[in-house]
């Protein structure tokens, strides 16, 4: 019975860990481009509203 548990303690550890790492590594690559990408546009289109205004 020891035996199981601990193997079952390491097999969870071991799938969070994994799936933590997963989670990390789609945020890393995916999320955090496309949130800069939409920052820039953003800005550009403040700027160009400022320069529409100033003319």
């Amino acid at each position: 019975m020891k035996k199981f548990v601990s193997g079952f303690v390491t097999g969870t550890t071991i799938t969070v860990a994994t799936l933590a790492g997963l989670m990390y590594g789609v945020k890393k690559t995916v999320i955090e481009p496309m949130e800069e990408k939409e920052n820039m546009v953003n800005d550009n289109r403040r700027k160009a509203m400022r320069k529409s205004r100033a003319r």
